[in-house]
């Protein structure tokens, strides 16, 4: 990828001038003084000529020539948004700017990665120019690309101290628009924090040189046009414009130029539940080929945990990058996902073995479960409690649902929803396939998921045969299941799940009972336990 450069050699020119007198005596070397010679008065020197290093070709020294090395990006494909879900064939523009007269280019992991194809105007260009990606970090949220062709002009890097107070300069393509935007401010803090929901860098630098969307990856310049900082982040409301500090980037610039580093390959963000209950790293798009790729993580999947920790749980990628920090890129991790688009828990290794389904009650379940339709249940609809505080993916031939609170003695201890479809033969015998679902705070204070399914052992055991307790944990949730069978002569299986969040281990307490009479409402045993989840204020 290095192509010639061109250098200019340094031609110094020293001139010295000395001058002496004598007076008296003969003019002749081999003359005898006459009188005693004068002493030699010392001769002043001009200074030496200081040599002023050449100026490489293309090397952009003055920030009114900036805009001759920035270049707006536009990535093209399919992305998968938190809010508004998949956007096929989407066009987001950014910024960037070139560092080679060779074309090696830097922006944004963000603006990049996952994209299907890149386009590159160089200096306000009319006619984009093709580009690859060689090398994304999104710890860093930086990426290096290639632009075709050579001989661009370029920036160098600020190597003075950063200090509040130095005049800098925004350029970029904001709001997408193709005129060249150049903002005029101040450097506010030298080091601010760099923990942030989409990257992971040791400092950053806070500006008011105003930024917007597609400021991405645009250089934040001194006078001379020398790189200060890569902006990556701005907050309109507070008037507030991050950079990433150039000096610390200079080195994770250089390992992108040779390939993927403290990276997976995932374009993404720490995303965690109102609740705290959930908590990982969203994945909006994947680099082809990547771990991440290999492994089977898609757009729209949430890496809950690696190497058994669960991530994101302040809301930032500090622990994500931690461990991509301790590891070799080639070594083997842990994950697991949430694939959000079906409700599934998948398990796998990057750099190791594929994503998988971690956990199916319908195969766990399979020689338990007999008699009955074996016909799935062709479609599932979310139901809530009456309160908006809990939620649950029923089948939906379960079409009678319940969502009063969940009242003990006359009392209020949480929120609960009955689903089946008949509830009179769910709530009064064994033969009905259906739901209960529960949550109480108040509950949790006084017993822990162990004591409640002891509990509820006590009521069952005299109507049901009792097959044992096993231990549950997903991405959010920690707790036990027991098993019942042929309860009251019915051919049923009985689930009692007790658990809680994980984070949070005191604040609440979980039920859930399925009754299932057939391998079809094992399937929706998974669907449940997969999408079961607190989303509002407990009653």
């Amino acid at each position: 990828m290095n192509r010639s450069r061109i250098l200019l050699g340094f031609i110094v020119i020293a001139l010295v001038s000395m001058s002496c007198a004598l007076s008296g005596g003969s003019s002749s070397p081999t003359a005898a003084p006459t009188e005693p010679a004068k002493q030699v008065e010392e001769a002043t020197l001009p200074p030496a000529a200081t040599a002023t290093p050449a100026v490489p070709e293309g090397l952009v020294t003055s920030v009114d020539k900036v805009k001759s090395a920035t270049v707006q990006i536009e990535a093209q494909g399919t992305f998968v948004d938190p809010q508004v879900g998949t956007v096929y064939n989407a066009a987001g523009r950014g910024t960037g700017f070139i560092i080679d007269p060779s074309g090696i280019a830097v922006t944004n992991n963000h603006v990049v990665t996952g994209a299907a194809l890149l386009k590159v105007w160089v200096g306000g260009e009319s006619e984009p120019r093709s580009a690859k990606v060689l090398g994304v970090s999104e710890c860093w949220d930086l990426a290096v690309i290639d632009i075709e062709g050579d001989g661009y002009p370029y920036l160098g890097f600020h190597e003075a101290a950063i200090d509040p107070g130095l005049e800098v300069y925004a350029a970029g393509f904001p709001l997408g628009d193709p005129e060249f935007t150049l903002t005029k401010g101040i450097v506010s803090k030298a080091k601010a924090g760099g923990e942030t929901n989409w990257a992971s860098v040791p400092a950053v630098i806070e500006h008011d040189a105003r930024i917007r969307p597609g400021n991405s990856g645009g250089p934040l310049v001194d006078k001379d046009g020398k790189v200060v900082g890569i902006n990556y982040a701005g907050n309109d409301q507070y008037d507030l414009n991050y950079a990433i500090r150039g000096q610390d980037a200079k080195k994770i610039i250089t390992d992108l130029q040779k390939g993927d580093f403290e990276s997976i390959g995932v374009n993404g963000q720490a995303v965690m539940s109102e609740d705290g209950t959930l908590s990982g790293i969203w994945v909006s798009s994947v680099k082809s080929g990547s771990p991440a790729d290999k492994t089977g993580i898609k757009g729209g999947d949430i890496i809950t945990t690696m190497e058994g920790l669960i991530i994101a749980t302040d809301g930032t990628m500090q622990d994500y990058c931690g461990i991509l920090r301790t590891r070799n890129a080639s070594d083997t991790i842990s994950v697991e996902i949430l694939r959000f688009a079906t409700s599934e828990y998948l398990a796998g290794q990057l750099n190791g073995k594929p994503l998988e389904v971690s956990y199916s009650f319908a195969n766990e379940l399979s020689g338990d479960v007999s008699g009955g339709s074996t016909q799935a249940y062709s479609e599932y609809v979310t139901v809530q409690d009456s309160y908006g505080a809990i939620q649950v993916n029923v089948p939906s031939s379960w079409s009678e649902v319940n969502g009063d609170p969940w009242v003990v003695d006359g009392e209020i201890i949480g929120a609960s929803i009955t689903a089946a479809a008949s509830l009179d033969g769910f709530n009064n015998t064994y033969s009905e396939p259906g739901v209960f679902f529960a949550v109480s705070d108040d509950v949790a204070k006084l017993a822990g998921y162990v004591e409640l399914l002891d509990a509820y052992r006590d009521v069952f055991k005299g109507d049901c045969n009792y097959k044992g307790r096993y231990d549950y944990k997903d991405s959010a949730y920690e707790g036990a299941y027991d098993v019942y069978s042929q309860c009251a002569g019915a051919s049923n299986t009985m689930v009692v799940l007790s658990a809680r969040p994980q984070q949070y281990k005191t604040s609440m307490l979980v039920t859930v009972f399925v009754n299932l009479m057939s391998e079809s409402d094992a399937a929706a045993l998974d669907e449940i336990m997969r999408t079961f989840d607190v989303v509002g204020t407990l009653p």
